[in-house]
Parts: C-alpha cells; structure tokens; sequence
C-alpha cells in the first residue's frame, strides 16, 4: 500500500490529473466514491459510462512495471479474456507522468468491467466454477506470453525490494530471517512453462467480477502482477475465497474452483506442495509493504488514520507469525 501520507482525499489533484482525458464535468461528483490503498482511484464518467482514474507518487511505483501491466492487460484483451481496458489520454497515451503542485505522478484510466464482484454473489457453484476457471485460463494465457520490451518484475526481485526495505529496520530481524528462508527456498524450486510465469497476485474475490449475462468472469487490478509460480495464484484466490464462505462448506467450493481450474490449466500435483511458502510470500510481502507505510508519524493525528495504523499494526502481528520457522 501506498505510505500514509498519500492516504488522504485530494479532488484538486485528481480533477488536474484527470484533465488530461475525457470526461463529464458534471459527473466529478462521483470522486466522492474514491479509495485509496496501493493507488489513489476516483470514479467518473466519460460519455455517460463510468471509468476510473488510477494515479499514484512516483516515487511509490516502477514505471516499467506499470508499462508492463498495461501491455500484459493488452495482450489478454488481444485474446479475447474478461479483464479490464485502458484508455487513452487525448495525446494517446495510456500512462501519463505528470508534475502536479503535490509531486510528480504516474496516471491511467480504465473503463468499468461488466459483473459484480465475486463476494457480492450468491457464491454458487456456477459463480465459484467460473471463477475458477478464469484464473486457470489466464494462467494458460500467461504460459504463452512473451513480452515484447517491458517486464514486470519477478519474486525474487519482490523479495530483494523486501530486503532493502528491512535494512532501514534493525529490529525486523526475524521478517530479514524469514527473506532468507523464502529466497533459499523458492531458489531450489524447478521453473517450467508449465508451473511459472506472469501472475495476478492478487486474483481475490473484490478485483473479480462475474457477468450473469455471459456466464463468466471480468478481471480487475493488475498493479501487483509478478512473474512467480502459479500455485502462489492458487493459494491467494483460496485464502479469498474461505474468507467469504462459510466453513462448512469450504472445502466443497474449493473444489468446484479448483475443477473450473483445470477445465483451463492443469498444473503438476506436486506444486500443490508450494502452498505454506506461498503463504509465507504474501504474509511478509504485505507485512513489509504495511511497515514501510506506517513508518512516519504525526501530531494530532486525525481519527481514522489513528485508526487504520491500529488495524494495520494488529494484522501485522498475525502475518508474522511463522516469521523464521522452518518451511514446512
């Protein structure tokens, strides 16, 4: 997530970014809708049709990242997969880099995909197989991607980023401990077209949207996409998917996911066995990312960032948990 100080509401650079697409001045009343987390996202409408201006600090974010993203986003739309679409600035571009009175910032915009999302359901075993199923075909259509100039970065690299992060933080030992055991570990693992590539990371039940018209799924949010095993897909849309099931009936929609997976991509039982260390990727990841945006302090902090700083510190603690244990 973006360091706090970015967490704050600011229309007058929104509505400046903005300026550099088309749009329905009288719709900028949406931007009350806005949310900020990884990136600042403020609804509008172009035309009558809603689409979403995503913007957020240079200094927060790889450009070439970005720019990878937005040609993986092409390359699924070229396929015909649900994923969302960019559009294009009034100069032609999809990704602008623009000096604002607040600093420099990277901007998009995206039109609205067509669904609800998934937690927002019914859950049924079509919604849940179909969901399934979108996430094996985007792994199938990432086994066959070759990115022709930019390149997202890998887990590895995350998790060098993770170690240079730790270094300003003498007393994360144990989050520098578990850096090594996760790059040791992920080092010795095998890497095939088949079990590896371009991934989501975060294919969770709110960036997922299922069309009752179509019958099938619509992706959003793309920002976190890495190159990592696609197991590590597998076990965030599952940790996803307990979250909004029942207990007792987990396990049967975690078997309707994993078939409408394989009616797309198969992948060799024995990567099943990645899913603790996947885990314990994505508990350090987001435990790193929650420390570097917590670090600065102020006086007369308002309510809700004292807070969101409670929640964020409490969540912590629970990912830290297996923190230098043996991998099992």
């Amino acid at each position: 997530m973006l360091k706090l100080k970015y967490l704050f509401n600011n229309v007058d650079l929104a509505e400046m970014l903005l300026g550099n697409w088309e749009y329905d001045k009288q719709s900028l009343d949406m931007f009350e809708y806005y949310r900020i987390s990884s990136n600042a996202i403020y609804p509008f409408q172009s035309q009558g049709k809603t689409q979403l201006l995503r913007f957020s600090p240079r200094t927060e974010k790889y450009k070439e990242n970005i720019l990878a993203e937005l040609d993986f986003i092409s390359y699924l739309r070229s396929k015909r997969y649900g994923v969302l679409e960019a559009v294009v600035s009034r100069n032609g571009e999809k990704l602008l880099e623009m000096q604002t009175p607040w600093g420099d910032y990277f901007a998009s915009v995206f039109k609205r995909v067509s669904g609800v999302q998934i937690n927002k359901t019914d859950l049924s075993n079509k919604v849940i197989f179909s969901y399934g199923k979108a996430l094996g075909k985007l792994h199938q259509l990432s086994s066959e991607y070759k990115p022709s100039k930019n390149k997202r970065w890998s887990y590895s690299d995350v998790l060098n980023w993770i170690h240079n992060i730790l270094v300003d933080f003498p007393d994360e030992k144990s989050a520098l401990k578990e850096t090594r055991l996760l790059q040791d570990y992920f080092s010795s693992i095998p890497m095939t077209k088949n079990n590896f590539g371009l991934i989501h990371y975060d294919f969770e039940y709110d960036n997922v949207f299922y069309d009752e018209e179509s019958k099938s799924c619509n992706v959003i949010d793309f920002d976190d996409s890495m190159y990592h095993w696609y197991v590590m897909d597998i076990e965030q849309s599952l940790e996803s998917l307990q979250d909004c099931s029942l207990p007792e009936k987990f396990q049967q929609k975690k078997q309707c996911f994993l078939d409408g997976y394989r009616t797309e991509f198969e992948i060799p039982d024995d990567m099943m066995s990645l899913i603790p260390a996947c885990r314990r990727f994505a508990n350090l990841y987001g435990y790193v990312r929650v420390l570097r945006s917590i670090e600065d302090k102020w006086n007369h902090e308002p309510e809700w960032l004292v807070d969101l700083r409670a929640n964020l510190t409490e969540a912590m603690k629970d990912e830290s948990l297996c923190f230098g244990k043996e991998i099992e």
